[in-house]
Order: structure tokens, then C-alpha cells, then sequence
């Protein structure tokens, strides 16, 4: 498909937008028509975003001026952007939102976890949860998309393929270790240079609200199924899953060779990361950086049975404004790759 769509983007002062605006610049498919903010408004998009500087002489609007466009990305935290998008509905064919407040499929379950009531129940049947490795059928038929978020990405796409083979699996342990651009561009005292750099900070032992995510697409009611904790670490971008799983049934390394691969063997994005030598031989977010792949591998403990499955990604890239692109292209029939070809960098 060779036609041209416009493309906005509300809310894209923040990490996640930048990361839009550089992947939508080299779209072969999209022309940025407008990025909006409101405190920064009338400025140039490299002022804020300062990779960008000499692709783009774009200069972020207010909200209050956004014209009409083909595709609508709205990257706004959650809570606001439910206030937002059915106002913003009508500007655009196609939506895509990034923040939590689509991403769940009732309002009581959305109420449970984020403690709010949700300010636009009835939008919610009309997202489509916008992971394409696990739901690209509804996707593609589907106006509205929602975001994912990073820490549920990396459970999700490290677990799916054992939840789609069937196998019975008594409960998950999840231990994420993740960068600090996970908690956003806006300072605090748990960002100042000295009280982040060098920490291993447990910051959500229990109850993150990324598990309602993992529990709706494996399709389990039991909450205590799904145990994640998640624990901040001296790194700027990318995202660890070490998931235990421990199941009944009598798996070998064989077993799993064949289950990950059936999942994902057609899966641009999915690789299998496990080698019998090297330093890289497990998924490790640091070569992902920039890159809409997510690296999967995993062992057997043949003392208890536990399965060990390893998902690794960028959290603003696949975990955010990459996978809005994929999800994009799936919505709007262009191939899946387009503008998402960067493989990473290494050494960094």
C-alpha cells in the first residue's frame, strides 16, 4: 500500500513521544502533521527532543489547535487521557493510546487497579488491546487501539507461548528489573542523579498494576495466578522478565524448542535468545536499545520442574511508542515492519 497517512501526536513532550516522533519521521508511510503540548507549546520539537534536531522544524502545539489527520497517537498519563480521548475521537480514523486507561476491558476491573472510576466506560469495548503478537486479528478490524504497558509486554510475550500450547500452569513468578525512563521524563527525588545512579531499588514488590493486563490476556480470573515484582536498576532504557512458571506437567528443552518456536517463527519481532556459549546467550535489553524486538529464552530446572523464561525489551521502544507503530501499521494495512527496521547497537 503506497499511500501517504497524516499523522499527529498528543501529549509528545515525554520520553514515549520523542521516541514516536523519530520513528514516524522515517515512516516511508506517515507524514507528521502535529505534536502537541501544552507547556511547551510555539517551541521546536529538537528543543525537547533534541535527537531530532535537523529532521523536523515542527513546533508543538496546543491540543486546542489539532486539525484533522488520518492516525492519532495520544501519549497522556493515565487518568488524563480518558478525560481526553472522547473529545479527541472525532479528529482521527484511527487512535492509538498509550497511557493504561484503554488497556483494560471492564471499568470495575480498571476501578481495581487503578483506583479510580474510569471516566469513559463505554470507549473500552472499542479498544483493542494492542499487543499484534497476541491480538492482531482485532486489531486489524479495529479503529481504536490501545498501548501496553512495558512491564506486562515483556511478561506477556515471554509467557504467551506456553498459554497457547495449552500447557497447564499452576501460578508465575515475575521478577522485572527495569531502566529509570520507565518512570518518565518529569524530576523527582527518586530521579535526582544521586539517589538513582547505582541503585537496585525494589519499587512494586506486590500489586503492580501491570498484572491485571497479564491476567486478561492469558484469560485468568485467579489474581494470585500472576506474582510480579518489579525493581529499578542503574539503567536508562530496557526492560528484564525473569518469569518462573511453575506447571504439572514433565517438560524438556525440547519441548520448549517447539512450543517458542510455533509461537513466533512467524513473528518479525520475536526472537529466540538461547545459546549454549557467549555472553549474549540469554535475552539481554542492553543490545535492544532503539529496537522493536523482543528477545526470549528459557531453561529448565531439572531438580523441581520450574520453567524459566527470560523477555527482554526497550521499554519505550516495544514496551511503548514501537509497539503503537506496529499496531499502527497492522490497523492501517501496511506492513508490519515499516519503520521499525533499526536492529539495535552494539557495543553501547
Amino acid at each position: 500500500m503506497n499511500r501517504t497517512l497524516r499523522a499527529s501526536i498528543v501529549g509528545a513532550s515525554g520520553y514515549a513521544g520523542g521516541e514516536l516522533l523519530r520513528l514516524l519521521l522515517d515512516h516511508p508511510q506517515i507524514e507528521v502533521q502535529q505534536a502537541t503540548s501544552e507547556s511547551n507549546q510555539t517551541k521546536y520539537l529538537y528543543s525537547l527532543h533534541p535527537n531530532l534536531r535537523g529532521r523536523t522544524t515542527l513546533k508543538f502545539s496546543s491540543v486546542a489547535d489539532l486539525e484533522p489527520c488520518d492516525v492519532l497517537f495520544v501519549s497522556l498519563p493515565h487518568k488524563t487521557s480518558m478525560e481526553k480521548v472522547p473529545q479527541l475521537r472525532e479528529k482521527a480514523k484511527y487512535i492509538i493510546d498509550l497511557s493504561a486507561d484503554f488497556r483494560l476491558n471492564t471499568p470495575d476491573t480498571y476501578k481495581h487497579w487503578y483506583k479510580v472510576d474510569h471516566a469513559a466506560p463505554e470507549l473500552l469495548p472499542e479498544f483493542a488491546y494492542g499487543i499484534p503478537e497476541v491480538n492482531r486479528a482485532h486489531i486489524k478490524i479495529s479503529r481504536f487501539a490501545s498501548g501496553a504497558g512495558c512491564n506486562a509486554t515483556a511478561t506477556i510475550l515471554g509467557l504467551y507461548p506456553l498459554v497457547k500450547a495449552g500447557i497447564s500452569i499452576e501460578r508465575v513468578i515475575v521478577d522485572i528489573k527495569a531502566g529509570s525512563s520507565e518512570g518518565g521524563n518529569k524530576p523527582s527525588l527518586a530521579s535526582h542523579h544521586p539517589e538513582r545512579s547505582g541503585c537496585v531499588r525494589s519499587f512494586s514488590p506486590v500489586g503492580h498494576r501491570h498484572t491485571a493486563e497479564v491476567l486478561q490476556v492469558m484469560g485468568w480470573t485467579e489474581a494470585s495466578k500472576v506474582q510480579m515484582s518489579v525493581t529499578a536498576i542503574d539503567m536508562v532504557r530496557g526492560i528484564l522478565a525473569t518469569l518462573h512458571v511453575f506447571t504439572p506437567e514433565k517438560l524438556r528443552d525440547k519441548d520448549l524448542w517447539k512450543i517458542f518456536r510455533m509461537a513466533y517463527q512467524d513473528e518479525p519481532f520475536m526472537r529466540i535468545v538461547k545459546d549454549s556459549q557467549g555472553i549474549y546467550r540469554y535475552p539481554e535489553p542492553k543490545i535492544l536499545i532503539g529496537s522493536n524486538y523482543c528477545d526470549v529464552g528459557f531453561e529448565i530446572d531439572e531438580e523441581s520442574g520450574r520453567i524459566v523464561i527470560i523477555s527482554a525489551i526497550d521499554n519505550l521502544m516495544k514496551g511503548a511508542a514501537g509497539n503503537a507503530v506496529q499496531a499502527m501499521n497492522v490497523m492501517c494495512g501496511f506492513p508490519e515492519t515499516a519503520g521499525l527496521s533499526f536492529p539495535g547497537l552494539h557495543p553501547v
